[in-house]
């Protein structure tokens, strides 16, 4: 289960807003966010940067973490903002010092990264009362798009791993294909 990677060969479809938003929309991540201005955040997995660029107007600056620097180089030629910064990382290695972000965002990409070591990082780098919110293909899901169904995690595990791992659950929603969690770093 789990450590999907997205071919870095196929990254222009993730900029096809249309697929892309039926899972979750600009609105519904930016609500779970809830940023500030001045807020520093991690985008995990953040490929081309298509929900980088959503959330960038909001924030004084995004990290666009992506283990593939394909990806960035992606973005890089697509055009990111000046307030994104490019972190070529594994979520478990984020170069980040304690209590350095206030808050991270994981599109479709819990998958790639879930594990203790990453769970751990991201209770160290994120300030208490900082959010994570984790949007993903769900083990529950029917398979229609995403990674296959037994690379994905329950929303159930996924809730139980981030509250073993300093997190509290706000929010956690199930969907036909996806979950949603909404957790606040203790």
């Amino acid at each position: 289960m789990g450590f999907h990677t997205f071919d870095a060969g196929r990254a222009a479809q993730l900029e096809e807003a249309g697929k892309r938003y039926r899972y979750l929309s600009r609105e519904e991540l930016l609500a779970a966010i809830d940023p500030d201005p001045d807020d520093v955040l991690a985008d995990l997995g953040s490929g081309t940067g298509f929900y980088t660029d959503d959330v960038a107007p909001h924030v004084d600056t995004v990290h666009a973490v992506d283990v593939q620097a394909e990806m960035h180089d992606y973005y890089r030629e697509k055009g990111a903002p000046e307030n994104v910064a490019f972190v070529t990382s594994d979520v478990a290695d984020l170069p980040f010092e304690t209590d350095a972000l206030d808050g991270a965002f994981s599109t479709m990409t819990y998958h790639e990264f879930a594990g203790e070591a990453a769970l751990e990082t991201l209770a160290r780098t994120i300030v208490g009362g900082g959010r994570l919110v984790v949007a993903d293909w769900s083990a529950d899901g029917a398979g229609e798009a995403g990674p296959p169904v037994a690379e994905r995690y329950a929303p159930a595990d996924a809730t139980d791993a981030l509250s073993a791992n300093g997190f509290d659950v706000v929010r956690a929603e199930e969907r036909p294909e996806t979950f949603l969690i909404v957790a606040v770093r203790r």
